[in-house]
């Protein structure tokens, strides 16, 4: 059975790690640990089974402001009073565990965090930003485009109470 946990520095091989992308893996050698002892983002990585120092992927969660003017209008008037939202900050596969479905595995994942946060405080959208060709990804399953970005995307809470449950049954 398939769960992710904390990045933990002193378990976790951050060096081997490696997306195809430098600054995603600079972000969990560096700056995760970091930015979670300042309680900025949270880092959870899924473990190799043979091997749980190695690293098949992680995401980054933390809130994010919202741009009520970028949603469509009839969300605009629906969450007029909210200002934030969740955002999943990072998520990335290692290239040895590419093409397995893992990232779709994580994506689920960070939605039902996200979805549980939201339970005890609320938040209407997850936002994320689609980096280096991840946009129809992210479609797949379920984000839209904000109005005035076509790298940020989001997925109501709603949406994904839904999806998720329908998945479960």
């Amino acid at each position: 059975m398939m769960e992710t946990v904390l990045l933990n520095k002193a378990k976790h091989d951050r060096n081997r790690f490696n997306c195809g992308i430098e600054a995603l893996n600079n972000y969990l050698k560096v700056m995760a640990s970091q930015q979670a002892k300042k309680d900025n983002t949270r880092t959870f990585v899924l473990e190799d089974e043979t091997n749980e120092s190695h690293i098949i992927g992680f995401y980054s969660l933390t809130m994010t402001p919202i741009d009520l003017e970028a949603l469509p209008k009839q969300l605009q008037k629906k969450h007029q009073s909210s200002s934030s939202g969740g955002l999943i900050a990072r998520l990335a596969i290692d290239e040895r565990y590419k093409g397995k479905g893992f990232g779709q595995w994580l994506l689920i994942d960070a939605l039902r965090k996200l979805l549980a946060a939201s339970d005890s405080v609320a938040f209407p959208v997850v936002v994320v930003d689609a980096k280096d060709g991840a946009e129809g990804f992210y479609k797949h399953h379920g984000f839209q485009a904000f109005q005035d970005s076509e790298n940020k995307l989001f997925i109501t809470i709603s949406d994904v109470r839904i999806s998720l449950n329908a998945s479960a049954s």
